[in-house]
């Protein structure tokens, strides 16, 4: 597996590159890329930190794996490209957005102007058989992502974590609280956004956060 990744994060994650779960991965992801469709295109499974350094990171925003429909996935987590129709999820978070902020998303669902600023749209899992939701699951990405969040935890000083649904908030458990301040809610899915999602302010929160440890704000637009 041709390993495209920001050197700041190749350093960050040196100790499993050679590690054997990792030798395993990648021997599955190159067999499910050459036997069948898979997403997100091979260029972009590591496009998450590819787009945000790790020594840039201010905000993790945590999903669980790619969108597993044609054309939507782009390897930042709840993104998709300009263009395409956004996905029920993200419109629920533009709306948490715009009631939060008081102000209007642009239209595009794309979200790298989001990694941009430092917010690092990190998937547990970074790949997924088309039309399967899941199937990537349990075959080395958690163990590779729980070692970023690990190294984000232990290596940097105040960043957000925004962590939606029981599983994004179980992976996020071993987060160091006492360094970062992380806000948990149910996820923005239809299914679940009324039940908590909508009216958390966690983007306020950050940007409030942010702003006391003397960071820049995220423009959320």
């Amino acid at each position: 597996m041709n390993v495209r990744i920001d050197p700041t994060w190749h350093q960050a994650l040196a100790r499993e590159w050679d590690s054997p779960y990792f030798g395993n991965l990648t021997s599955f992801v190159r067999q499910s890329y050459a036997a069948g469709t898979v997403y997100p295109p091979a260029g972009r499974i590591f496009a998450a930190f590819d787009s945000c350094p790790f020594d840039k990171v201010k905000v993790v925003i945590l999903g669980q794996d790619p969108y597993h429909e044609p054309g939507q996935a782009n390897g930042l987590c709840f993104s998709v490209a300009d263009g395409v129709p956004q996905p029920p999820s993200l419109v629920n978070i533009f709306k948490e957005i715009r009631s939060d902020l008081g102000v209007e998303p642009l239209p595009s669902g794309d979200l790298s102007r989001w990694a941009s600023q430092g917010v690092l749209l990190l998937n547990s899992t970074l790949t997924v058989q088309a039309h399967r939701a899941g199937s990537h699951q349990g075959k080395g990405w958690e163990e590779f992502t729980d070692a970023a969040i690990a190294a984000l935890s232990q290596q940097r000083e105040g960043l957000v974590f925004m962590l939606w649904g029981s599983y994004a908030i179980r992976k996020g458990e071993h987060i160091d609280r006492s360094r970062h301040l992380v806000l948990t809610s149910p996820h923005p899915s239809p299914l679940s956004a009324y039940r908590g999602f909508f009216g958390n302010h966690h983007f306020s929160r950050a940007n409030s956060y942010l702003a006391s440890h003397g960071q820049t704000p995220i423009d959320w637009r």
